[in-house]
């Protein structure tokens, strides 16, 4: 392990610990590198990856502080990280998706309030608006998950659930453009797990979530088995080379 590396998990501990609680401002550069028992460039260096972590806020002329360390606030990332990922892994996220869209919207089902349910009821019918406006439509498909895993009061799964969100909204647009069911289909499942809701009936809307989710999934795996089979072709095989008579002497 580096030095940077080591200050890295250092300062961590030290957040951790409560040494430096969230809001906290930490000493200056100096005094924390006499404190570390380092000098002060690989100090200087944690910081900035801790910044880029959002576990630290560098306010020039002001210091560098804690920040509110908030489930939303450090995994705000991840959607950016995942888009690095490339289309490899768009798969993997779709069976991430498959495993905790539906557990969180049984969840939602549990603690939805009545503005809550407006909000989805709102981005459902604007999705149905859209139906004819692909960019749009995946819009509000996508402000309508989120809006449930805000009902779920949990932040963290919320988080998670919209970094992968930000990677499979391309699968979803993509389906919606080659397959011309897919509209009239998404707006059928998106409305049951609306319902499922609405009735507060965990079970229904966690199996409506999964039917869902499940359907693109399967669509993206036959998409991508299709994609990954050999080239065919309706032209009949080349003819063989006719065996080329002696020209030599008999």
């Amino acid at each position: 392990m580096s030095l940077t590396d080591e200050t890295i998990s250092r300062i961590r501990e030290l957040v951790q610990s409560g040494r430096f609680p969230a809001g906290s401002r930490l000493p200056a550069e100096h005094e924390l590198a006499a404190e570390l028992g380092v000098s002060r460039s690989p100090v200087r260096e944690a910081v900035k990856a801790l910044a880029v972590a959002r576990v630290l806020d560098v306010r020039r002329g002001d210091g560098t502080y804690v920040t509110s360390l908030a489930p939303s606030l450090l995994l705000a990332g991840l959607g950016s990280a995942v888009e690095m990922m490339g289309t490899a892994t768009l798969l993997e996220f779709t069976e991430i998706r498959r495993l905790l869209e539906p557990a969180a919207t049984a969840l939602a089902a549990t603690r939805i309030t009545d503005e809550q349910l407006e909000v989805v009821h709102r981005e459902l019918e604007a999705m149905r608006a859209a139906a004819d406006d692909v960019e749009l439509l995946i819009r509000h498909d996508a402000a309508f998950h989120a809006a449930i895993g805000a009902a779920t009061g949990n932040e963290a799964l919320t988080a998670l659930l919209d970094g992968i969100s930000s990677h499979t909204l391309r699968a979803r647009a993509w389906r919606a453009t080659v397959d011309r069911g897919a509209v009239h289909r998404t707006l059928e499942q998106h409305t049951a797990i609306y319902t499922a809701l609405a009735d507060r009936d965990s079970s229904v809307a966690m199996a409506a979530a999964l039917v869902h989710v499940h359907t693109s999934e399967r669509w993206l795996r036959l998409q991508l088995a299709a994609e990954a089979a050999p080239p065919t072709t309706d032209q009949p095989p080349p003819l063989e080379t006719p065996m080329q008579q002696p020209t030599g002497p008999r």
